[in-house]
């Protein structure tokens, strides 16, 4: 994986401070702390606003994680592409969406620590399913699932639980999702836990 923001000392210190300045001021709170295992995915959830990315990244400096999330590869034309990458991302090209799962779990394989945040909705719009891959990746690469969120009525956002999937992605689902129940994303019109089915 390429060197991120979050492996840069000086610079990381620094946005970590202006973080949590930032989220202090505007009256947000940030929950739980670094898992201890040292590989997992971290799905985020709500995500429904432009707005998600920025407080995502301000939330991960205030609790010292270092991560890598994954984007659609229209997010990395090129000069800004590099910028992205620094700060942790990888772009998707939604046309080879098929390699994504068996490439992550190779990447998990080859690192002795890596964190990799994936959207189960996959946009930031409405959606009425989740995909399924960062369930897959998880079971593939045979790590624990990190339940973060930012909860925009309570502003609030962190980490609030690690599941280890089963393998039974019907009964593991529902227990993912509960944990969503009554959280508020910005829009809130675009979430609903209690809706939302699964998909690949």
């Amino acid at each position: 994986m390429q060197t991120t923001i979050f492996e840069t000392p000086v610079i990381n210190t620094l946005c970590r401070w202006i973080s949590t300045l930032i989220l202090r001021m505007q009256g947000w709170k940030v929950v739980g702390s670094a898992p201890l295992e040292p590989k997992y995915v971290m799905i985020a959830a709500p995500h429904t606003s432009n707005w998600d990315f920025p407080y995502t990244l301000m939330v991960c400096f205030a609790l010292r994680l270092r991560v890598h999330w994954m984007g659609k590869a229209s997010l990395f034309p090129p000069v800004i592409g590099g910028i992205m990458r620094w700060l942790g991302g990888i772009a998707v090209d939604r046309d080879q969406a098929g390699h994504v799962v068996p490439a992550t779990i190779a990447a998990f394989n080859r690192c002795n620590t890596l964190t990799v945040i994936i959207p189960p909705e996959g946009t930031r719009g409405q959606v009425t399913a989740w995909k399924t891959g960062f369930y897959r990746i998880a079971t593939g690469a045979q790590v624990p699932i990190a339940m973060a969120y930012l909860d925009f009525k309570k502003r609030e956002g962190g980490i609030g639980r690690i599941f280890w999937p089963t393998g039974d992605l019907e009964k593991d689902m529902p227990d993912i999702q509960k944990f969503y129940a009554g959280i508020t994303g910005k829009h809130p019109h675009r979430f609903n836990s209690e809706s939302i089915k699964t998909r690949s």
